[in-house]
């Protein structure tokens, strides 16, 4: 029998891999340099013709440079996976890595922007960096800077989003319209548990709720009950109006106006998501749930709940962010489509129409869900396409498509 690598040889691994490379991506040329022909044109004094033609319409410059084709992956390292404020010099590895997804599944080059310190110029900084890039995508920066940050951006001129955030809520809309087609249950009459408010907690239950959507985009859920580490979030919780972000979520959410803990709100419940913590949900509150519940347990490293143990207390559809796990529900089955689409139509921005059409390709792509099928797997580049194609479309019918 072969032996399963132990963790700390896998991270041993990763270093040698890393020391010998020197980072996962690097940048070549597109065009050849061999003579003095060929750097006149490419340099000076033939690229100055091309910046005459840019200085007279900023929209060329999809036409004749980069932007095209590129984006920013800006963080400020303040909430990087699950190790924290660790700073933007620790957080280039993980941005590297995240541009190397956009090149292999997408063809998309992005390039990391890490800043060490966040301060209140942030936005400033990276809407004076804008010019170059099609799109930006803001990753892994704490709660709640991350929604300050991506709601100072929109405008701009370019897309703009937080992965964190709507990717994830994206790809959980996509999965929870599977788990209904196995569950044979509507999603405008379930009632969702979400533990955790932080940005992908926040970005999943405005999607599902509509807070902030287009209205009739798709039918919102019958109730959202959202808990964070104080229990249920209500309309009378003691500081709730000294956090906008929770007190949208009082507002919008928890119809019934229940208060308690986690394992309150799970009892009666259909569905449950979460984003926080490992180890937070127990079979007894599974058992509470109505018949054939479903479980998103998203915490990484380590879910919620295992899944056999969801299983075995009854749960009909479990998903986890894990690849080893049936059903993984991770936001890079959505972004570098998202950002395809966007860019191959010089989208302005990514509206609600965009987001909403990527889920429903995604959910759509599986034409036969299972219970242990929900999601088409992470590194499929027809999945890729797919979600391109919704994203291009979305764009045209939403008018954020721009004409070169």
């Amino acid at each position: 029998m072969r032996r399963r690598p132990r963790q700390r040889d896998f991270f041993a691994e990763s270093l040698a891999l890393h020391e010998k490379y020197q980072g996962k991506i690097e940048v070549h040329s597109k065009v050849p340099l061999t003579n003095r022909r060929e750097l006149s044109l490419a340099y000076t004094p033939g690229v100055g013709a091309v910046c005459k033609a840019i200085h007279k319409d900023k929209n060329l410059a999809y036409r004749y440079t980069l932007k095209a084709n590129t984006i920013a992956i800006v963080t400020d390292g303040s909430r990087v996976l699950s190790l924290g404020n660790i700073g933007g010099y620790a957080a280039i590895p993980v941005m590297e890595g995240k541009a190397l997804l956009f090149k292999k599944l997408a063809d998309i080059d992005a390039f990391p922007i890490c800043f060490e310190n966040y301060h209140t110029e942030f936005a400033d900084e990276i809407r004076n960096i804008a010019p170059v890039f099609g799109g930006i995508a803001l990753e892994d920066i704490a709660a709640p800077k991350c929604f300050e940050l991506e709601e100072a951006l929109q405008g701009i001129g370019i897309p703009v989003m937080h992965d964190d955030q709507h990717g994830t809520a994206i790809v959980v809309l996509a999965a929870l319209l599977n788990a209904c087609r196995v569950t044979k249950k509507r999603l405008e009459d379930v009632n969702i548990v979400v533990s955790g408010a932080g940005a992908a907690g926040f970005a999943i239950t405005r999607m599902l709720a509509g807070i902030g959507y287009t209205p009739d985009l798709f039918p919102s859920v019958h109730d959202i009950i959202v808990c964070d580490s104080r229990g249920i979030i209500h309309r009378h919780r003691e500081g709730l109006y000294g956090n906008k972000y929770k007190f949208i979520i009082a507002e919008e959410t928890n119809k019934e106006g229940r208060t308690g803990s986690l394992a309150d709100a799970m009892e009666g419940a259909d569905i449950c998501i979460g984003v926080s913590v490992p180890g937070i949900i127990t079979q007894k509150m599974v058992r509470s749930m109505n018949r054939d519940p479903v479980i998103f347990a998203l915490a990484n490293p380590s879910p919620e709940i295992h899944p056999h143990d969801a299983l075995l207390a009854g749960a009909a559809v479990v998903g986890t962010g894990r690849g080893e796990f049936p059903n993984q529900i991770n936001y890079a089955l959505a972004f570098p489509g998202i950002f395809r689409g966007a860019l191959d139509v010089c989208a302005t921005r990514i509206s609600d129409e965009m987001k909403v059409a990527a889920a429903h390709a995604l959910a759509n792509y599986i034409k036969r869900p299972r219970k242990d099928r929900i999601l088409p797997r992470v590194l499929n580049r027809d999945v890729v396409k797919t979600v391109a194609q919704a994203v291009r479309e979305a764009a045209i019918a939403s008018g954020c498509a721009r004409t070169v």
